[in-house]
């Protein structure tokens, strides 16, 4: 590993990019190859989380970069309003031979954020051209995330995301989301929040004819540090929605295209959303990409009256973004990817429990090739640590300093309170890859101790 210093500072304002934090230096990254990120010093970091969750294949894959080269030399951008084309078509049907049940018409938006927005969207216009204008609300889960749109964020629970725009926010409708590490229950079999029975109270309290869908991550993405809903959750919620006569939205931006180790989390509950969303790893990060999935059923008001979709955006199925995500998955195909990611899960949770007889480790978790980790200062109580400390923070910056690429998250305890980082290897990762992350999990721990001067 190269020990050449960096001649330049990336950081604001001694460069022209804002960078997404004004007080803090960047590593340049020059190139990637499998599981590794390379900075031009040449120091290498195992990208542990997937960057945000979303390099699922690995980097430096050079088949998806020359499908994606020959798509843009045969023609750079064409409007989703007056035409469609080659990979998007292509793409289409690959999704729809791997979704469940009747998902299968697709909808291909830029950003996890602009889907779930056309999703709610999709969902509003649904019941006003059924002739049900009163079906408005969205409820939510708490903690949840569901994008930076003024709309996802207002139905998301990130309390620090939303403090400076609350004025511009609207109210929604929140319920516990099923977090069994907080929940209280001690594995109740009847606990409402864990078993999803709880929906059916808040759609009595807010009267069934003014809810319009219900939101969800299928499995908990960074804001409850990969949180499994129980075996019986979705179907229950399922079952309410029917009953109610609401859509049923499964956000699955991270958790989606193989994570868990099948193509979508929620086939692994029996059970079927009105509406699904994909993103982050659906182009292994080779374009930006993300789809709504619905169904005929679903769209036929639609297609009876008004016609057309109330949402648009210049690069909705912009052919050279699907042309990455049908690299992409054709690639994930061909290679067995989503079955390795399965097959390997069982290691890479095994291998993490040896962090859990570690300081301030309160819990591990997750699903498929996802895992999180939740600190906290009292392992018996589970008492976050004071927010000043900025445990997650220094444990991420720790952990970069190591040559580890984790992805942190704050406030999911108590709104405010909260540390944990979370996983998301390649589903190319190796056993001695994994070995590798968990003895810099170990070392990033340690550090931020030190740092923190915590006993």
């Amino acid at each position: 590993m190269s020990s050449v210093t960096r001649s330049t500072t990336y950081r604001y304002p001694e460069t022209s990019v804002l960078y997404r934090s004004l007080t803090r230096s960047f590593p340049k990254i020059i190139r990637g190859e499998g599981v590794y990120l390379y900075d031009e010093t040449g120091k290498r970091y195992l990208d542990g989380s997937g960057g945000a969750y979303v390099a699922n294949l690995g980097h430096g894959v050079s088949e998806i970069a020359d499908m994606v080269a020959t798509q843009m030399r045969k023609v750079a951008y064409v409007t989703g309003t007056a035409f469609t084309n080659e990979p998007a078509e292509e793409l289409a049907a690959e999704l729809a031979s791997l979704s469940p049940g009747e998902l299968d018409k697709f909808y291909f938006l830029t950003s996890g954020s602009d889907a779930n927005e056309a999703a709610l969207k999709l969902a509003r216009q649904h019941w006003v051209e059924m002739g049900r204008p009163s079906k408005h609300k969205v409820i939510a889960l708490v903690p949840a995330y569901h994008g930076n749109t003024l709309f996802t964020l207002s139905m998301s629970s990130r309390e620090e995301a939303k403090e400076n725009f609350r004025p511009w926010l609207v109210p929604g409708v929140q319920m516990p989301a099923p977090y069994s590490y907080r929940c209280g229950c001690a594995g109740d079999p009847i606990c409402p929040r864990c078993t999803g029975t709880l929906l059916d109270e808040v759609i009595a309290r807010e009267c069934a004819d003014t809810v319009a869908a219900f939101i969800g991550e299928t499995v908990g993405g960074s804001s409850t540090g990969a949180s499994v809903p129980r075996a019986e959750y979705w179907r229950t919620i399922r079952d309410i929605c029917d009953r109610h006569r609401l859509l049923w939205i499964a956000d699955e931006i991270l958790v989606g295209a193989g994570r868990t180790g099948t193509w979508t989390a929620v086939e692994q509950y029996d059970a079927l959303p009105d509406l699904l969303v994909l993103g982050k790893g659906l182009s292994g990060g080779y374009a930006a990409l993300a789809a709504v999935a619905t169904s005929e059923r679903v769209l036929a008001p639609i297609a009876k009256r008004s016609g057309s979709l109330s949402h648009n955006q210049t690069f909705s199925h912009a052919p050279m973004m699907c042309a990455a995500g049908l690299a992409a998955v054709r690639y994930l195909k061909a290679h067995g990817l989503v079955d390795k990611c399965r097959s390997m899960a069982p290691t890479f949770h095994r291998k993490l429990t040896a962090l859990g007889g570690l300081p301030f480790i309160g819990d591990i978790r997750g699903r498929g090739l996802l895992a999180g980790i939740e600190f906290v200062e009292d392992q018996k109580a589970k008492r976050p640590f004071d927010r000043r400390l900025r445990f997650a923070e220094t444990f991420a910056a720790a952990a970069l300093e190591a040559g580890l690429v984790v992805w942190p998250n704050v406030g999911h305890a108590d709104g405010l309170r909260g540390d944990l980082v979370c996983l998301a290897p390649p589903f190319v990762v190796s056993e001695s890859e994994i070995d590798e992350l968990v003895a810099l999990m170990s070392q990033a721990l340690q550090i931020t101790i030190d740092q923190l001067a915590l006993s």
